[in-house]
């Protein structure tokens, strides 16, 4: 892998119930310090006992949301990664509870250079890219007019387009 990723020697928690998606994951970051955890209380452990620059953490098996609060309140930049809650009212969420991103299982080709942007940018920044990457593939999954169903997506994305 290329040593010039922003990623280099940053420590990364990932939180999955699937052990093929924590090897996949641990090759995709290859050059980052790794912890993984299929379950919540060793994940549990290591948010309480280690200092992160990023967390990953899936939704479901794992209850990820509780995790998501324990990793914001500890100060770590944390991205939902998700197959089976792959939808508005868990992206609502992810944001609301303070995810700095939320990236699809099926898109983790990508997630080496969605956790770059999240290294380099401010949370707005991440959440900007993300949906500029990924508004096509939002409106495939929860239809053409998700975010206009929504006053609070209108709002978040109003806010962002403010600060770009």
């Amino acid at each position: 892998m290329n040593g010039d990723s922003p990623l280099k020697d940053k420590m990364v928690l990932v939180v999955d119930d699937e052990p093929d998606i924590l090897e996949s994951v641990e090759e995709e970051l290859d050059m980052c310090i790794l912890h993984k955890a299929g379950d919540f209380e060793t994940a549990l452990q290591y948010l309480l006992s280690y200092t992160y620059d990023i967390v990953i953490l899936d939704i479901m098996g794992v209850n990820g949301f509780e995790l998501l609060q324990q990793s914001v309140s500890r100060g770590f930049p944390t991205v939902m990664l998700t197959a089976h809650a792959l939808t508005p009212e868990a992206l609502k969420k992810s944001i609301k509870l303070g995810a700095v991103s939320f990236l699809p299982k099926e898109q983790m080709i990508d997630l080496r250079s969605h956790l770059e942007d999240v290294v380099l940018g401010t949370k707005k920044q991440a959440w900007q890219k993300l949906f500029d990457k990924l508004g096509g593939y939002f409106n495939k999954r929860f239809g053409p007019d998700w975010k206009e169903r929504d006053r609070f997506f209108r709002e978040f994305e109003e806010e962002l387009r403010k600060e770009a």
